[in-house]
């Protein structure tokens, strides 16, 4: 089969060299006879795979000692509760930056009192809150913001400094850059985007914070269980974990977050220059200060012109450049596993099109 251009949104592009070494080790991992998807979690083959994602975790991610890493299930949606089940007390800071915040924060109130601390919504989401628009309260228990919005191709790209814990959903853009985990009493994110296959959600989570945790919670929605069983407290997501080392072994080989940065950034410039020089035949959602690395998102004229484009950009084998369908639209993720190439192979579809259909934009 030929190679097709993946801009899925997630479940997204994983690193050739990751899948070819999985596909190697499949069926016989390390001598053992046996694949990763069959080994006893409680063995020593077994933890040495747990061992080795948690130590290149730490390592590329600059991840403070006084951090715990934990590594649970249920996807980003299971934080959404979880974290104000385990720290909400008097009230809870949520700012809105789109629909993923917003069913963060819908999820909380079945817990105790919310309030908005900032919102983009009535721009539709076009923009990021400014850092000194954020209002705080002496009574918060923790600030929620959500790093990366995938559905509207936005970002922050400096985070707030909050006298109370800032939690934070880096779902879709963490190892795609450096970040100040030290900032952060939480971070969460579904695997998915840039980490690996779905199906693991990495935790970050500060020793000093999680002292405030409360207890007598059940078990399993308890993030002291997962730090105290080094996230083994029942069977873990084995071959998501393996997977997930491989992509972090991949990401290192490449350079590390730095390296990786800098061609998000190179990926996201193309793009974004190729909309910003068509003559609005392209029209960008996002506000330029807060154009997100990981998602560029735009529109046509019309919703037939986009049909139109969606059918011969798959055609020409392009993959999951439809965008979210609650705002319609086309969208490219390009997380770390999207390769350069592909990008300009999108920009020449991109200006192929535009001159095939320009002067029928408006009728089609």
């Amino acid at each position: 089969m030929n190679d097709v251009h993946n801009f899925n949104a997630g479940p997204a592009a994983l690193p050739k060299q990751a899948l070819e070494r999985a596909q190697k080790e499949l069926v016989n991992f390390d001598g053992t006879g046996m694949s990763v998807m069959e080994l006893s979690h409680r063995g020593d083959t077994y933890d040495r795979i747990h061992t080795h994602a948690i130590k290149k975790i730490r390592k590329l991610l600059e991840v403070p000692d006084d951090y715990h890493i934990l590594f649970l299930q249920g996807g980003a949606s299971l934080q959404f509760p979880m974290v104000p089940m385990n720290f909400l007390d008097s009230q809870a800071t949520y700012i809105l930056t789109g629909a993923w915040s917003e069913k963060a924060l819908a999820e909380a109130k079945h817990f105790g009192k919310t309030v908005i601390g900032a919102s983009g919504k009535d721009g539709n989401y076009k923009q990021i809150p400014a850092l000194n628009q954020i209002s705080e309260h002496a009574q918060d228990s923790y600030v929620h913001m959500t790093s990366n919005n995938t559905i509207y191709g936005t970002q922050w790209h400096a985070f707030p400094n909050t006298k109370a814990p800032l939690v934070c959903d880096m779902s879709s853009d963490i190892f795609s850059r450096r970040i100040p985990v030290n900032q952060f009493g939480l971070i969460y994110a579904g695997a998915q985007k840039n980490l690996g296959p779905s199906g693991v959600t990495l935790v970050l989570i500060q020793d000093a914070f999680l002292q405030r945790a409360k207890s007598g919670l059940p078990a399993m929605l308890s993030y002291d269980t997962f730090v105290k069983s080094n996230s083994l407290y029942n069977t873990p997501p084995v071959f998501s974990i393996y997977m997930l080392g491989l992509v972090l072994d991949w990401l290192e080989e490449s350079g590390g977050l730095t390296e990786i940065e800098n061609r998000n950034k190179a990926k996201a410039q193309l793009l974004y220059e190729a909309i910003d020089e068509s003559d609005g035949f392209y029209i960008g959602h996002a506000a330029q200060d807060s154009r997100s690395n990981m998602n560029v998102t735009f529109t046509l004229a019309n919703d037939a012109l986009t049909s139109v484009f969606l059918q011969e950009a798959k055609e020409a084998g392009f993959v999951g450049l439809n965008g979210h369908r609650s705002v319609g639209g086309l969208r490219a993720s390009i997380y770390n596993a999207v390769p350069y190439a592909s990008c300009e192979a999108l920009v020449d579809f991109m200006k192929q099109f535009k001159n095939k259909h320009a002067e029928k934009g408006a009728t089609v």
